[in-house]
């Protein structure tokens, strides 16, 4: 059997543990996790009866392999019986389907609603030409916009960053509006200054093209093909009924039942590398050090942490400045508990307890450090103890550890971040009945400094002929969890085939359409 160490038993880590142990009596599988918690980013957080997940995991892919993937896992129900109960409707479950009322394990089918709130209204995003959103941006603005876009149309800029990528597809108008002051936020960075990189990535072929066409569709009735529509165009998704979190502790149980082990609190500190290949690395537990030695190493853990932590053949001067330089953000999230919201629901959406239908509601006004408002009521009911009487949301806020914002105590936090609600009139002063405050570090790399050089880190990693990078740290690559899972499965299928390119594995989500759909 050949000996496999796994760096992080978050969804990329997880996937290639599983993947690899469906050949259990060739694969002796070790998962090390510095935390003590499954999921990573992707965990669901209880607390006093609620649930928080942290930053949003939309279960929706282009791929039907990873679809079939958490399928497997958690059968989906079509039918929100808790929805329909409450709200009186004549809906019922699918033949032989789950019932979430009675079943815990099963997946959800959830609406994807998200608006941006900007100069205190609300638009539909991605931005829509309904006559609510003319309305609200005015018809002046309207017609500017429209003649800044054709601008874009015609004379098209170099994509040698991200200001540019978005006026190429949005026009000046649309990008100041609604993309330039959230970027800054969300980064810490004016978008002149990041690589246009994180646009091809997260944004894809969304445009006003792209927009329109799915409004049409939507007119004409025409009916869509999943793979053909842009991610943030989607309409619905899957969702594990007590949070995301839930599917990946399903799945770190099924790698325990397979023969596999997870080690908790096991921070790896230390890579001991020789020639071409990594040789072992050694832990900081509560027990004391420990050293794991293998024949592969799969990590997850962030490309800077490892290349630091490298010794033995040490990489050079240049590697180690670029891995130096590799930029985070931080992310904080809040949770409040409220007995309402004083947004008013105008879409003609049902929903329970009449609150807005939304899922997240980006916050474009640069009044507020708020970057987006998560309400927990939309993703499933059940990460809400009472959610007919009451609503538990989470204010995303990003930030650098070690900063005035990262720094604060839970207390100033919570006052904070309640303020800015009162401010922008979503809460009145008092509503809170509850709070907690979530820190993650390294939460999103970024794409400014020495990210430029990147491509000669990939170079470098690679010559360790056993060792495969996957996952968003990882990779140093803001993923989607998809595609975060995709690049697990392809690294398992190297090993399993004794394949040393890696290539595939890099290339997931690379391009503007999903690699994954050229295998399938």
């Amino acid at each position: 059997m050949k000996n496999v160490v796994i760096i992080g038993a978050g969804p990329a880590g997880l996937t290639a543990a599983v993947e690899l142990l469906k050949d259990k009596d060739e694969y002796n599988v070790t998962i090390l996790e510095g935390s003590d918690v499954i999921g990573g980013i992707s965990q669901t957080v209880r607390y006093n009866g609620n649930r928080m997940d942290i930053g949003g995991h939309r279960f929706f892919s282009k791929s039907e392999e990873v679809m079939n993937w958490w399928s497997s896992l958690m059968p989906v129900q079509r039918a929100d019986a808790f929805d329909d109960k409450v709200l009186g409707r004549e809906k019922p479950l699918e033949k032989g389907g789950p019932d979430p009322e009675k079943d815990d394990v099963v997946m959800l089918v959830r609406d994807r609603v998200s608006r941006i709130y900007y100069n205190k209204h609300f638009f539909d995003y991605p931005i829509s030409m309904k006559p609510e959103t003319i309305k609200n941006m005015g018809f002046a603005t309207t017609v500017k916009a429209g003649f800044s876009y054709l601008k874009s149309c015609v004379f098209k800029k170099p994509e040698t960053n991200l200001e540019n990528f978005y006026i190429n597809r949005f026009g000046k108008v649309l990008y100041s509006m609604f993309f330039e002051g959230y970027t800054e936020k969300l980064w810490g960075r004016h978008p002149s200054e990041i690589s246009a990189d994180w646009g091809a990535q997260r944004v894809k072929g969304l445009s006003v093209r792209a927009i329109l066409k799915d409004m049409f569709t939507k007119v004409f009735g025409k009916k869509k093909d999943p793979k053909e529509v842009e991610t943030s165009l989607i309409e619905q998704f899957w969702y594990p009924k007590y949070g995301p979190g839930q599917l990946w502790e399903l799945a770190a149980q099924k790698v325990e039942e397979n023969g596999g082990r997870i080690l908790m609190n096991h921070s790896v500190e230390r890579i001991v590398c020789e020639g071409k290949k990594v040789k072992a690395v050694s832990c900081r537990t509560p027990d004391g050090d420990r050293s794991f030695e293998a024949d592969i190493f799969i990590s997850t853990m962030p490309v800077k942490d490892l290349v630091m932590d490298m010794e033995g053949d040490e990489p050079c001067e240049k590697i180690r400045k670029i891995a130096e330089g590799l930029p985070y953000r931080d992310f904080v999230t809040v949770g409040l508990l409220v007995n309402k919201l004083n947004l008013k629901n105008q879409t003609g959406r049902k929903t329970l307890g009449d609150i807005v239908p939304d899922c997240w509601i980006y916050v474009q006004d640069k009044g507020v450090k708020l970057g987006r408002i998560q309400i927990f009521n939309n993703w499933s009911p059940y990460l809400v103890k009472d959610p007919e009487n009451t609503v538990w949301i989470g204010l995303e806020y990003f930030c650098a550890e070690g900063d005035d914002f990262w720094n604060m105590s839970d207390e100033q936090c919570v006052a904070f971040a309640e303020g800015e609600l009162v401010k922008m009139g979503v809460i009145s002063s008092g509503e809170v009945l509850d709070s907690h405050r979530e820190r993650i570090k390294k939460a999103y790399p970024a794409y400014f400094d020495t990210y430029k050089h990147f491509d000669r880190m990939i170079s470098f990693l690679n010559k360790y002929e056993n060792l495969f990078c996957i996952g968003r740290n990882g990779q140093h690559r803001y993923n989607n969890m998809d595609h975060s899972m995709l690049t697990a499965i392809y690294a398992a299928r190297s090993i399993k085939n004794g394949n040393a390119d890696k290539s595939d594995i890099w290339n997931v989500n690379t391009e503007k359409e999903y690699h994954e759909q050229k295998s399938e």
